[in-house]
């Protein structure tokens, strides 16, 4: 159990014996009254997003989960299937819980899994990632007013915004909090 004035970003809490993760918090006192702490939580069962206050001196249930390197190897239409790098076991997530997170699995790559009583709940990305541009518009000539953007295709068929200098063939770097173009790399 936590006090509710602890809980941070990123944690992870069991409400009503659902599994959440805290997306947003903000510590509220008001000048009457107690003080009390505003969250925005993400249920890691079915991805809903909902609100909750609760009193800063009263307690919530933290949970406890492992983080386990793991090999994305591909989807088969309904999961994503992902191998444990220690142990060689297959993962099966399914994709309706984590369709954001498709955008960014590339084949062969590793990432970081959320694990909560042998059940896989998260993906954890990287802050930014690289990708190969396979398909980009032609930039238009005196179509430069500031920030003049295009839409090109990455690896994953994912569809982004950058500026019109980006090339198919280039390797850009991506936000995958925003989904928003970073920058060229080289």
């Amino acid at each position: 159990m936590i006090k509710a004035g602890s809980i941070s970003k990123g944690m992870f809490l069991s409400i009503k014996n659902e599994p959440y993760v805290v997306v947003e918090r903000e510590f509220v006192n008001p000048g009457k009254g107690s003080a009390f702490v505003r969250l925005k939580l993400k249920n890691l069962k079915t991805g809903l997003v909902n609100r909750q206050v609760i009193k800063s001196q009263e307690s919530v249930e933290d949970i406890e989960v492992e983080t386990r390197d793991a090999q994305y190897l591909y989807n088969d239409g309904n999961d994503f299937i992902f191998m444990d790098t220690e142990t060689y076991e297959q993962i099966h997530i399914p994709i309706k819980a984590m369709e954001e997170k498709m955008a960014y699995l590339k084949e062969g790559e590793t990432f970081q899994l959320i694990i909560w009583e042998s059940t896989p709940l998260d993906i954890k990305l990287p802050y930014k990632m690289t990708f190969k541009v396979i398909e980009a518009e032609n930039a238009t000539k005196g179509d430069t007013v500031t920030g003049a953007t295009k839409n090109v295709k990455i690896e994953t068929g994912y569809t982004i915004k950058v500026p019109l200098f980006i090339k198919e063939g280039d390797t850009i770097l991506v936000n995958t909090e925003t989904g928003e173009y970073v920058e060229r790399v080289n």
